[in-house]
């Protein structure tokens, strides 16, 4: 049965992120109105929201926009930084929600951010500890549960990330909104490439919780043995 939910999630996550691509291609080719790319979009959300101290860059790759808190720099992709299209626009701005959302300690973000340095230490120790876990169950199953306790830290920082995610989404569709920078169709077309973005981290978070009730189930099996 586990199986069988595995590979649905599999299935799934591959729907959902070949859907992303899929949208952000189609947004790509759509121009915003007023000619701003997406670091300009980034530099007048935050202006807008008082933000003076973070600095808009360009990283390599596709997909790869990001709010680094510790050195306070949104960067984004190559194809969202110089682009002039509603994908650029909206990815650029749920980035700079996240600005926002640090700028204004927004308690989820703040949370999410202390899980970082032990989800950091859980991820590089957890692959092994599992493996010698389920090989050594049945004589020390302690090392099995230490693994678990491990993982859970990876399956709490998912779930966390969720409404952290979704927040930034909604201040950035608010803010595009209320500045004219999408409007009718354009705006929908925004809030349809977030929302495909959104739904990668519910996959991400449903699978990393069903791994996790697997090992328990490996670990609740060998007590009863």
């Amino acid at each position: 049965m586990i199986w069988i939910i595995f590979i649905g999630i599999a299935v799934v996550s591959y729907i959902v992120q070949a859907n992303l691509k899929n949208k952000f291609n189609r947004y790509s080719h759509e121009p915003l109105a007023g000619g701003l790319t997406g670091r300009d979009v980034a530099i007048k959300m935050l202006r807008d929201n008082g933000i003076y101290d973070v600095q808009v860059t360009s990283t390599p790759g596709m997909l790869t926009d990001h709010y680094n808190p510790a050195n306070k720099t949104v960067n984004l992709s190559e194809g969202v930084y110089g682009s002039c299209s509603v994908a650029a626009a909206a990815v650029a701005a749920h980035e700079c929600g996240h600005a926002v959302q640090h700028a204004t300690a927004y308690s989820m973000l703040q949370m999410r951010s202390k899980l970082v340095p032990v989800v950091n230490f859980s991820s590089q120790i957890m692959s092994w500890v599992l493996l010698a876990g389920i090989l050594l169950v049945q004589t020390m199953p302690q090392i099995l549960l230490i693994g678990i306790v491990l993982f859970a830290t990876t399956t709490l920082f998912s779930f966390i990330t969720l409404p952290v995610e979704i927040d930034a989404s909604r201040r950035a569709l608010q803010w595009l909104n209320r500045s004219g920078i999408t409007y009718s169709t354009t705006h929908s077309h925004a809030q349809d490439a977030l929302r495909s973005a959104a739904y990668t981290y519910v996959v991400a978070a449903i699978g990393s919780l069903a791994t996790l009730i697997y090992y328990v189930m490996i670990f609740l099996g060998s007590r009863r043995d």
